[in-house]
């Protein structure tokens, strides 16, 4: 099996949260996503895990999410960082086109999307993380078995509570992830 992956949500975790964005040229990394390169350095992957649910709700085609997987791909590489992996649910089950307004087991907060992930990466998840900026995020990673860590940065609006969605850890942004992976040694203390 291939070394830990790190998954990262996109909107509001790894790039600024403009919500329903296709426009590859609004797209800027967060805060901390520099500390980024660290890891990739001490052997973590780094894979996007997105819900994009405007693809099922018809505010833009599937295929607009091809631009925005290279934008993010160009801005990682301008800081030394490569994707192994960009992955997305097009789905939601209020959505209103055809094939795409279905309940899913690959939408955050369910685990499919992250499981898939690994697979295609040859990893398992029990040896990844997922960062995320909601529950939803650490949920579905949770339920697949990672490690999880909440970038508290007040994406979260509803806080609904509920089994597997406390996080291993909180931080304030994504350079507060990297060192608290880092500093874990790739697990956290039992």
């Amino acid at each position: 099996m291939g070394g830990p992956v790190v998954f990262l949500d996109k909107d509001g975790t790894l790039v600024a949260d403009v919500p329903y964005n296709v426009d590859p040229a609004r797209v800027a990394l967060a805060p901390g996503a520099a500390g980024l390169a660290t890891l990739a350095a001490a052997g973590y992957r780094l894979a996007v895990v997105s819900n994009q649910s405007g693809v099922a709700r018809g505010y833009f085609p599937e295929s607009a999410l091809a631009g925005i997987g290279a934008r993010v791909r160009e801005l990682l590489a301008d800081i030394g960082v490569s994707l192994a992996g960009f992955f997305y649910c097009p789905h939601h089950p209020d959505g209103t086109v055809a094939g795409y307004a279905v309940a899913c087991d690959c939408r955050k907060p369910a685990p499919g999307m992250i499981v898939a992930a690994a697979r295609e990466l040859g990893t398992d998840p029990r040896d990844c993380w997922m960062v995320g900026d909601i529950l939803d995020d650490v949920e579905a990673g949770r339920r697949a078995g990672c490690w999880t860590v909440l970038v508290d940065n007040g994406n979260e609006t509803e806080w609904v509570p509920g089994p597997g969605r406390e996080p291993d850890f909180r931080v304030e942004d994504l350079a507060g992830a990297v060192w608290v992976i880092l500093e874990a040694g790739g697990h956290p203390p039992a």
